[in-house]
Formats: structure tokens, C-alpha cells, sequence
């Protein structure tokens, strides 16, 4: 959605499952219904919110595919972690359903006022999420870089940060 997406990731997912979500990936209601393949900022949009859904319901196909051989995340304390321990750290937690995953995000995000920008030049795509109380100059959450190779949108680098108001 972002503070680090690997701990920020855990820390939404545990806290969720404790009461039964930060995914700032899922902005867009109707992302769903987007052809993630198309090289516009709908479609890196829709792969950031699938990518949400994936770490939540389990879908470690659909991530390992999405996620580059060299994808890094780097967490709020500046610790980075890979494509494997983000695998890895997916597989220890218990899955739920894609509905179950989207009203989760829906509610987290309408909860936490977040918002998003998409930024595409050439083949490289910027997704920034932020607090909308804040605005886009001093609630920057976190920040995800794509990439748009073979007819897809994979995701390279993830950046997260505290919140500075």
C-alpha cells in the first residue's frame, strides 16, 4: 500500500488475522478490471493492488513471477530485505480469501486516508502512496518501482518511510 512493504506487510497482515489491512496497494475499487499487461498507469495500479491481494491470500506463483530476480524492499529502518525472505515470510502466515483481502484493504485504506500517484517514463513506473491529510509533499508513505518487461509490470524496488507531518 506504505512503511516497509516486507515488515509493514507482516505487521498489517498479523494484526488483521489477530482481529478476525497497510496495503496501500489496492487504491483503485476497480483494478480488477484492468488489463495489468497494458503499459498505463491503470495497469501498474492494478499489479500493485494484485500484488496486495497475493500477499495476503497466499499466491506465491503469481508474486515469484511478478517480484525481479533482484527485487529489494527496504524497510522504515533501513534494513532491506529480498524477493526470497519476502517469500518466505508470506508463506509463514495464514492465508484468506480474495474478498476477505479487499475488504480488509478497503476498510485499511478509507481508515488511513491513503492516497497514490503513478508516475511512468519509458518503461519505468513510479507508484507513491501518502497520507491524503498530509498531501503528496509531507505524508509520502512509501514508494514502488516497476519495471515493464515481456508485456508485464514487475516490481523492482520497494522504499519505505516513517510518516513526517
Amino acid at each position: 500500500m506504505t512503511a516497509n512493504r516486507y515488515t509493514l506487510l507482516s505487521t498489517f497482515v498479523a494484526a488483521l488475522l489477530a482481529c478476525s489491512g497497510m496495503l496501500v496497494h489496492a487504491q483503485q475499487a476497480g483494478a480488477a478490471d484492468v488489463d495489468e499487461t497494458q503499459h498505463t498507469e491503470a495497469a501498474v495500479m492494478a499489479v500493485d493492488q494484485h500484488w496486495s491481494i497475493a500477499e495476503m491470500t497466499g499466491d506465491s506463483a503469481w508474486l515469484a513471477n511478478m517480484l525481479m530476480p533482484d527485487y529489494r524492499t527496504v524497510s522504515n529502518d533501513g534494513i532491506a530485505h529480498d524477493k526470497q525472505a519476502l517469500l518466505t515470510s508470506m508463506a509463514k502466515r495464514k492465508s484468506i480469501t480474495v474478498s476477505e483481502a479487499q475488504l480488509k484493504i478497503a476498510d485499511y485504506l478509507k481508515e488511513h486516508h491513503t492516497g497514490s500517484n503513478v508516475t511512468i517514463h519509458g518503461d519505468t513506473a513510479v507508484v507513491s502512496f501518502y497520507d491524503t491529510t498530509l498531501g503528496p509533499q509531507k505524508g509520502m508513505s512509501s514508494a514502488d518501482v516497476f519495471v515493464y518487461e515481456d508485456g508485464h509490470w514487475h516490481a523492482l524496488y520497494s522504499q519505505h518511510t516513517g510518516l513526517h507531518g
